[in-house]
């Protein structure tokens, strides 16, 4: 069966564009194999040359069955799109929970956007999901979506750290210090290492300096 008719035959079941949603071991399994593979073409040739034809041969499946789960490319890049962003915000969740003062927010914020941009050095997956964002509205949509979640995680501790200053503005701030350190990673990891480490340091200290009011 060729990777149109399958994708057609999919979509006419009524499955959703991301596919049916597993619910047994095996299919929570299969699953997971399909992404592992999804990831390693990813990381060897780029999401735009990665074949689905190729994810199934890899996968030890079918090409009709890969289109039960997802139905096109896309679909697979969302949900590691989504798994990228919630392993991302569950670290920074556990960096922010021992912050009890200023200083503590300095250091574990530092620390989190060291973490980030070393991941994202190492990790080719990463790196194209973040370009393929681009050029996607739905991709962007979790982009925001996380931004405001974790610009949130930040407001609150903020609130709590300065309780003289506006909630809103706060708020305002946090949110924008997250969707910068997006926009500053694609830029550093654009960059040569030297020059990339460069500006990383600086939009740490032109955030630290927001955040904490100086």
């Amino acid at each position: 069966m060729n990777e149109p008719l399958a994708r057609k035959s999919a979509l006419a079941d009524g499955t959703s564009p991301r596919g049916r949603a597993p619910t047994q071991r095996r299919s929570i399994e299969r699953v997971e194999r399909i992404l592992a593979c999804a990831t390693a073409l990813i990381a060897e040739r780029g999401s735009d040359q990665m074949k689905m034809s190729e994810v199934a041969e890899m996968a030890g499946i079918s090409i009709g069955s890969l289109y039960q789960y997802f139905p096109e490319r896309s679909a697979i890049i969302y949900a590691l799109a989504e798994r990228l962003s919630a392993g991302s915000r569950a670290c920074i969740e556990a960096a922010l929970l021992t912050v009890r003062d200023l200083d503590g927010l300095r250091d574990a914020f530092a620390d989190l956007v060291d973490q980030y941009y070393a991941i994202f050095l190492r990790e080719p997956v990463m790196r194209d999901i973040w370009s393929a964002t681009q050029a996607d509205k739905r991709l962007q949509e979790i982009e925001l979506a996380e931004n405001r979640a974790c610009g949130k995680l930040l407001a609150d501790i903020l609130v709590r750290l300065r309780p003289s200053t506006d909630a809103t503005e706060l708020a305002t701030s946090a949110f924008l210090v997250w969707q910068l350190g997006e926009a500053t990673m694609r830029l550093a990891i654009s960059l040569g290492r030297e020059e990339g480490d460069a500006v990383v340091a600086a939009y740490k200290r032109m955030a630290l300096g927001e955040l904490l009011g100086a």
